[in-house]
């Protein structure tokens, strides 16, 4: 049978660069004979690798949406009420259909030009005005990577803010535990100590406040902040945005910072993410907020316009000076929550959150009436129940039935209700525990919360939310969906033309890559479910790991970080962990090209590194001469070397492979940013001709 004929329906026919003849007219023009010919001269030849990589044959499209169905199912859960942090949702269809799976919107660049990226900007200022009014205070950025980051940079501003005299900061309640884990890990590079104290000492910086808690229980935040301003200190609250819906906002209460997730606010839970953080602060912090700002400008017609505001606090300008490494966010994300708080308007999300604040009261009252002891006071949707010895009885015998909570010590566990809660849900919840067949009297126990208050008075929000009319008019599915359709129009994206721009997000979003995102089995999977219930996910993850440590040649892969931003990080911890171990501590100087993207430089000014810049000609190479210099004036204080490969401009540096023995024989690591990877796929792996870490 014919070769051509067989392949001409393959993926990579379809999506994958340029025709036949676009490819012979464009080695023409650089006279190369073929692919292969262009490869051989762009890439170094001690760095090519000549053998096939180690991995299956392709799948079809067809065959592999089929292959992702069947592993969402068996991601084998029911119902999940963990919390955490992470909760149910429901994406609006038109959201979905408009935004989530619409190309108008998902392949579109980052908006460093104001110009084509009107609709983007506007919405994303859509999302500031609703962190903005929920949390109470005067301004907000436009998305972070997740609820847990957006806590780390809160404490790096207070900690820039208070010019780094003291060093400790003090978690005064009970928290996440992911929350505490992250603040941990950027504290201690820095050499902040963590303190979990509702009495901070003398040396603490700033106090952090989660409300509710990790266990629901709703605190009063006014006396904490009162206490804690006497004394100097600033004030962060992780708040639930959804509560706030209810909830009186941090701002009244004297917050200085306001972080969360918007995750709840239409975006699946999706195995813990991607999801869009938000981060809310007063005036006098906005040159030290991390991330970016959209801000309302004229153009040279006197229109209005948006635009990125205080761009001067970013990586792509201040590099090591910035206020975080953070670069895009999560814009899609936040976006979708955006949207989702449009659509439902103030007056349905008050009966969103009112309906999932009465049936945590209606499971409240009816696993008491069954004699079960819960010991929540003030709360919104979490319960914690105290059973003696028998926590963990119940949590496997829910595990057992497909249904989800929380463990959280011998005698105790707890259920958050979300919006997909539906009464029914709760009876049968109810019916779970009932396990002596004791008679339930439904009617009895909603006569019974008719009369039992929302919460604390002094808690309850008193004023209105969400009163600017762009959350007061598209409530219709077909004013939405022309809204949102007049705002793609503003934007370039993939849908109307090519985008000549190279960059690490510049990546191919074909439709069959992102339909499997949608599938229930992939989307409604809590990330704290147990490992038995996701063995989709689990097979899935273990498949990328081989995949990917085949074609990039190194010995292990780690899928944790959310974003390039969170992968250098933990890349060049690893390194200072590395120098650690082999007990090097003084290693702490990072060489990086004055070439190389500025979130580099960022990163390792976060991990309490300093930045040594080393030249480039004027083809992008490192200087040689220049590097020998900066080697040797770092000595044994050297730690690592930062090089993207290929270059930021689109180069192969010849002397790669003697860079990395350089950095090598000087005590150091090199770290390869992999945002340029897609170039070397098949060609080279970078495991093997020199770098020891690398983001992909």
């Amino acid at each position: 049978m014919n070769k051509e004929f067989i392949n001409n329906n393959t993926f990579a026919s379809r999506h994958i660069g340029p025709r036949n003849d676009e490819i012979h007219l464009m080695l023409n023009k650089i006279d190369c004979i073929s692919l292969d010919d262009l490869i051989n001269k762009a890439v170094p030849e001690n760095i090519l690798f000549d053998h096939p990589l180690n991995l299956r044959p392709g799948m079809s499209e067809d065959f592999n949406k089929i292959n992702l169905q069947l592993l969402s199912i068996k991601n084998n859960f029911k119902k999940t009420y963990i919390g955490l942090g992470y909760y149910g949702t429901v994406t609006p269809s038109v959201i979905l259909r408009n935004i989530l799976e619409n190309p108008g919107w998902y392949t579109a660049y980052t908006p460093y030009q104001p110009e084509v990226s009107q609709g983007r900007l506007e919405m994303l200022m859509n999302f500031q005005q609703m962190i903005i009014d929920l949390t109470g205070m005067e301004i907000a950025n436009a998305s972070l990577l997740d609820e847990s980051t957006a806590a780390a940079e809160a404490m790096m501003l207070a900690y820039k803010y208070t010019n780094k005299k003291k060093k400790t900061f003090c978690i005064q309640n009970e928290c996440h535990p992911q929350t505490i884990s992250v603040l941990k890990t950027r504290a201690k590079p820095l050499g902040i100590e963590i303190l979990k104290s509702n009495k901070p000492n003398s040396d603490t910086f700033a106090c952090f406040i989660q409300n509710p808690d990790t266990y629901g229980e709703i605190n009063d935040i006014g006396k904490m902040i009162e206490n804690n301003k006497k004394n100097n200190l600033l004030n962060i609250i992780a708040a639930d945005l959804m509560s706030l819906v209810l909830m009186k906002s941090p701002g009244e209460f004297g917050a200085d910072i306001v972080i969360g997730t918007s995750q709840r606010f239409g975006v699946p839970m999706g195995l813990g993410g991607p999801h869009a953080a938000f981060f809310a602060t007063k005036e006098e912090f906005k040159r030290l907020m991390p991330g970016r700002i959209i801000g309302v400008s004229i153009d040279r017609n006197n229109k209005r316009a948006y635009r990125m505001a205080l761009q001067t606090r970013e990586q792509h300008i201040r590099r090591e000076k910035a206020t975080s490494n953070i670069c895009t966010s999560q814009a899609l994300l936040a976006i979708i929550s955006a949207a989702y708080a449009m659509y439902h308007g103030p007056t349905r999300l008050f009966h969103i959150a009112s309906k999932i604040h009465y049936h945590t009261k209606f499971l409240k009252e009816g696993i008491k009436t069954i004699g079960f002891e819960c010991i929540s006071e003030n709360y919104f949707d979490t319960l914690l129940i105290k059973t003696p010895n028998k926590a963990k009885y119940w949590f496997d015998k829910s595990v057992s039935a497909g249904i989800n909570f929380r463990l959280v010590n011998k005698d105790l566990f707890s259920i958050s209700i979300d919006e997909t809660t539906t009464l029914e849900d709760v009876d049968n919840l109810i019916n779970f525990f009932n396990e002596n067949k004791s008679t339930i009297n439904l009617n009895k126990i909603e006569k019974i919360l008719e009369n039992i208050e929302i919460f604390n008075k002094k808690l309850k929000r008193t004023n209105k939310i969400l009163s600017h009319p762009i959350f007061n008019i598209y409530h219709s599915e077909t004013d939405m969906m022309r809204y949102l359709k007049r705002l793609e129009n503003k934007d370039i994206s993939l849908n109307r033309s090519m985008i000549p721009l190279g960059s690490c997000t510049m990546k191919l979003n074909a439709a069959s890559e992102m339909l499997p995102i949608t599938f229930t089995g992939f989307s409604d999977a809590h990330p704290f479910i147990e490992s038995h219930q996701r063995e989709g996910y689990n097979q899935l993850m273990k498949e990328l790991v081989a995949m990917l440590k085949d074609i990039t040649g190194f010995d292990a892969i780690s899928l944790q970080p959310n974003a390039g931003a969170q992968g250098e990080f933990a890349g060049l911890l690893a390194i200072k962990h590395f120098h650690e171990y082999n007990n090097e501590n003084q290693r702490n100087i990072c060489i990086i090209p004055n070439s190389a993207h500025g979130t580099n430089p960022a990163s390792a000014h976060m991990c309490g590194m300093d930045v040594k810049i080393v030249k480039c000609d004027n083809k992008g190479n490192i200087d040689i001469n220049d590097l020998k210099l900066k080697i040797d004036e770092s000595g044994n204080n050297l730690a690592a070397l930062m090089i993207t490969y290929p270059s930021t401009h689109g180069v192969f540096e010849e002397t790669i492979s003697q860079i990395c023995e350089m950095i090598h024989k000087a005590g150091g690591q090199v770290y390869m940013d992999g945002a340029n990877l897609n170039a070397l796929v098949g060609i080279a792996k970078p495991g093997l001709f020199g770098p020891d870490v690398s983001h992909m």
